[in-house]
């Protein structure tokens, strides 16, 4: 990169937390004016990440310096201006922050999609499988057990790994929002606050469920199922114990990861 500045994390977490310390700020306090989570503070201040390039401006004015010295992660003087080359540097080094974060998201959403693929095709072989070789009553009388499940995880799959917005915007950081909305879409998880700390988090628990789903439901309901009838159970009392357990794999298996995941790391 051209220039004799680039932003190095460490140096800048450093600078980030003495200037917060001088300002009699906390890293909530900090957080709170930023409309990001304290945990992202300090993950900025241990070096780990970097905030996003739209909150270095806001950052700077809170903390009293310029963008310049909080890039480079010291203050400078009036008497010794950075020389231009370095300044547009730095302005690369932080516009580079933001196309480092796209390349991330983009390999990680080709990571899933490989995954999402991977179960597509676990489950029509085995879904072919237990068409060719199981039990005629098994599709006869509890086709909508073994095909809902996986159905729901590919439509799901479709949106969440290939079409969902990999970032929120702004707005959800700067308020307390507890639904997602894209088109169509609508999420409401009550007690889960969606922004940009745990939004990867709860794609990543969506994608998951979806890739389990697909590539095991179809076995598992069919060695459930086998063996409740081998143990003489009822035809009711199999349904009563199936849907349950269907609904639990549907709605649960997706709700609950995503509760945990968004409180985790709201």
């Amino acid at each position: 990169m051209a220039g004799s500045y680039e932003i190095d994390n460490e140096k800048f977490g450093a600078f980030l937390s003495r200037m917060r310390k001088e300002k009699g700020m906390t890293q909530k306090e900090l957080a709170e004016q930023l409309y990001v989570s304290d945990k992202a503070v300090s993950k900025w201040e241990r070096g780990l990440s970097l905030p996003d390039i739209a909150l270095l401006q806001p950052m700077a004015e809170l903390l009293g310096v310029s963008v310049t010295e909080l890039l480079s992660g010291q203050t400078i003087q009036p008497d010794q201006p950075m020389a231009v080359k370095d300044v547009e540097s730095l302005v690369a080094s932080a516009l580079h922050m933001t196309a480092q974060e796209q390349v991330q998201q983009r390999e990680n959403r080709r990571k899933w999609g490989m995954r999402f693929l991977w179960a597509l095709a676990l489950c029509a072989v085995e879904t072919g499988l237990l068409w060719r070789f199981g039990p005629p009553w098994l599709w006869r009388e509890g086709s909508v057990f073994v095909i809902l499940p996986p159905l729901m995880a590919l439509i799901f799959g479709m949106y969440f790994i290939f079409f969902v917005k990999e970032k929120l915007p702004a707005f959800y950081d700067q308020y307390k929002v507890n639904f997602y909305s894209d088109g169509m879409f609508r999420m409401n998880i009550p007690g889960v606050y969606f922004n940009n700390s745990n939004w990867p988090h709860i794609l990543n628990a969506v994608r998951a469920w979806v890739c389990l789903t697909l590539g095991g439901w179809s076995v598992l309901y069919a060695a459930a199922r086998m063996l409740l009838v081998g143990t003489g159970t009822s035809e009711m009392t199999q349904f009563g114990i199936l849907l349950p357990a269907t609904l639990f794999v549907i709605l649960g298996g997706m709700m609950i990861p995503i509760y945990v995941v968004g409180k985790k790391y709201q």
